[in-house]
């Protein structure tokens, strides 16, 4: 359903383990500005198996959509989803930073 609705951003940001626990030691950071989300996990956390969960302003979707576990393993290289407003012209890509807990 495309709406009028400009707006366009991240408003909770959620990282579930296999067991759909989530592995956050914190609440995430969210810069709308920057377009970035922080995310601290537990130590000793499989980052290959990990469920993130968006929570997006009204209208918004997500690109690509999340359709089953995603590969955090790579911390170099940190994951990209664009949120795509409402009215499907305003696009920003957000990148997910995760940092594992020291011991």
């Amino acid at each position: 359903l495309i709406t009028t609705r400009a707006e366009c951003y991240v408003s909770n940001f959620e990282l579930l383990g296999t067991d759909f626990v989530t592995v956050r030691t914190k609440a995430p950071v969210i810069d709308t500005l920057a377009q970035t989300i922080n995310v601290e996990v537990q130590h000793g956390t499989d980052l290959k198996d990990l469920y993130p969960q968006f929570s997006l302003v009204t209208d918004a979707k997500l690109d690509p959509k999340i359709t089953g576990k995603v590969d955090f393993s790579d911390l170099a290289n940190p994951k990209v989803w664009t949120v795509v407003s409402g009215n499907r012209k305003v696009r920003k890509p957000y990148t997910v930073h995760i940092t594992v807990q020291p011991r």
